[in-house]
């Protein structure tokens, strides 16, 4: 059995909950950063910071031999958790089932209310008053796994949905790494 305190951080982009993950490590240590996008802004923070970095681009290989040599690296860092930061790719059935119980998201929402994308939006739409952020297990059905931890943000009169997402993000950036810690801890 893998050492669940052995982390590995999936971004696609500016890896700011990546960032919150490694700086407020506590009882868990992210032994690697892994992206689908090589262009990431968070691969270079990593790097800069000695923590090892893999990136292949997803669009340019099937989605078996993508997450193939993903489980590869993960293997080669003995990694026991999977932490998604900002990982915006649809991971396969068959990969979240070999990674069950092992695999944890933070979603900008307070699910079950709004899964995918635009969630911020959809707050406001809907007049809600008070929105939040969800740490979850990772299930084949997207964001549909159990919840962890949430942290509730106010909606306030005048937000836009920029507004609400910098609130809600800041939120997200103290809820993770303390959810985190919690699950490896378990």
């Amino acid at each position: 059995m893998r050492d669940g305190r052995r982390v590995a951080v999936l971004i696609s982009g500016r890896g700011s909950n990546m960032r919150a993950l490694i700086e407020q490590a506590n009882g868990y240590e992210v032994v690697m950063v892994a992206s689908n996008n090589p262009e990431a802004a968070g691969l270079a923070w990593a790097r800069d910071r000695s923590i090892p970095v893999w990136s292949k681009d997803s669009r340019a290989m099937s989605k078996v031999d993508w997450e193939a040599e993903l489980e590869s690296q993960l293997d080669r860092h003995s990694v026991g958790t999977i932490a998604l930061a900002g990982f915006m790719r649809i991971l396969s059935p068959e990969f979240t089932a070999r990674w069950s119980g092992r695999i944890v998201n933070i979603h900008p929402s307070l699910l079950p209310k709004y899964r995918g994308l635009d969630t911020h939006r959809r707050a406001i739409e809907a007049k809600d008053v008070v929105s939040g952020c969800s740490v979850h297990l990772v299930t084949a059905e997207l964001d549909a796994g159990d919840v962890i931890a949430q942290a509730e943000v106010p909606v306030l009169a005048d937000d836009t949905a920029d507004s609400l997402e910098q609130r809600v993000l800041d939120a997200e950036h103290r809820l993770y790494p303390r959810a985190l810690a919690e699950f490896v801890g378990r």
